[in-house]
């Protein structure tokens, strides 16, 4: 059965962040199995078109009348989301938004299926904008969850470990996130290396994310000396957005210097490609996720470097845990302990373990957009038929 589907986000391609490649991945896929998938977002950067039609999704994206900490307001959302909720099957949401609550009453009103994909909690930032800002997404997040039909999450871990999701436990669909890597070949490999002069004689550790605070960046930072003293060739290679993150200035200034005084030890690409991604993880000896919170609930990124064959050391988060937990590929290290993630690094530098390549295309298979995608197309379509 054919499908309209709305999916609604604050921000969306090419704005990178997991949640927005998540809602790319999920969204592509199921226009790829032929359903009629619109995303609804905003226009947060002035240069992109407020209309576009890409691999198979209709973008909308509305202006940004003014921000309020990393959310934005959207006067023409209710118009807007009015419209084409009323041209839908369907909608989804993507938690945590600011503007969810408008979306979601106006699918109830319009009698329409309400799905909500929560990817995270929320943790702001020091200040009374940032707090006020908090409250208002978490308000209209709860008004969101109340009244879908469904609530989706990477792992039931998560779900039952967050102060949020545990009241809507009734609603819980787990659905895994979309991972999909580009293939390369050697010479790309080759070519990769070349680019961004990458010492072969390095024992590589990768970091891919944004420079944000939530990531513990730091926690790496001072867990760098204590790898090195036992070794001395490690390098941190850190790829992803540095310099304009969106509501992390402030973590930049503090977080840059520290860096710095490592000279060589760390390298930044910025954004690559995704096959350079794919190329980069290729490379990596081991992949670190260090984050700090309940705004990291899965880290697809440690999945990607899984099926590339390099293992992972992440610490210990409800959701964060279960790949390493499920594949026994890496190291799971507490949270905020430098010590520890030093250790845990060490130990996997100095370990030949890896997952043998039936097991590794079992984990492409698992988490492969179209795996998912064929999931959310059976959620929707029960949805739909006990709206009936």
């Amino acid at each position: 059965m054919k499908m309209r589907i709305l999916i609604v986000l604050t921000y969306y391609y090419p704005y990178k962040s997991g949640l927005t490649i998540y809602a790319e991945r999920q969204a592509q896929a199921l226009a790829a199995m032929g359903h009629d998938v619109t995303v609804l977002t905003s226009q947060y950067d002035r240069n992109l078109p407020t209309n576009e039609l890409l691999q198979g999704v209709r973008i909308i994206r509305l202006p940004v009348a003014f921000r309020l900490s990393k959310g934005v307001i959207m006067p023409r959302i209710l118009s807007t989301a009015w419209k084409l909720i009323g041209e839908s099957d369907l909608v989804n949401l993507h938690l945590p938004q600011g503007d969810a609550a408008v979306v979601a009453i106006l699918a109830k009103i319009r009698n329409k299926p309400l799905v909500s994909t929560y990817h995270c909690d929320i943790k702001m930032p020091a200040g009374a904008i940032n707090k006020l800002a908090g409250w208002g997404a978490v308000l209209s997040n709860h008004i969101s969850a109340s009244l879908s039909d469904a609530l989706v999450q990477n792992t039931c871990d998560f779900a039952q470990h967050s102060k949020f999701l545990k009241r809507y436990l009734n609603k819980l669909t787990v659905i895994q996130p979309p991972i999909v890597v580009t293939t390369v070949s050697e010479e790309e490999i080759a070519q990769f290396k070349e680019k961004f002069e990458i010492d072969p004689s390095r024992k590589i550790i990768g970091m891919v994310a944004r420079l944000a605070s939530e990531k513990g960046v730091e926690y790496l930072v001072d867990a760098l000396p204590e790898v090195i003293k036992q070794i001395d060739n490690a390098q941190v290679i850190f790829v992803g957005n540095y310099q304009n993150v969106i509501g992390e200035q402030a973590y930049k200034a503090k977080i840059l210097p520290m860096i710095e005084k490592l000279g060589e030890r760390w390298k930044f690409l910025g954004i690559i490609s995704e096959a350079e991604k794919a190329a980069f993880f290729q490379l990596c000896d081991v992949l670190v996720l260090p984050s700090i919170n309940s705004t990291e609930s899965f880290g697809m990124v440690q999945v990607e470097g899984m099926t590339c064959g390099t293992p992972v050391v992440a610490t210990d988060l409800p959701g964060v845990r279960q790949p390493v937990l499920s594949s026994g590929m890496g190291k799971i290290v507490p949270v905020k302990d430098s010590l520890a993630l030093a250790e845990g690094i060490i130990a996997v530098l100095n370990s030949s373990d890896r997952l043998d390549n039936e097991k590794l295309n079992t984990l492409k298979e698992h988490y492969s957009p179209e795996t998912v995608a064929k999931e959310y197309e059976s959620l929707y379509q029960k949805l739909m038929r006990s709206d009936e």
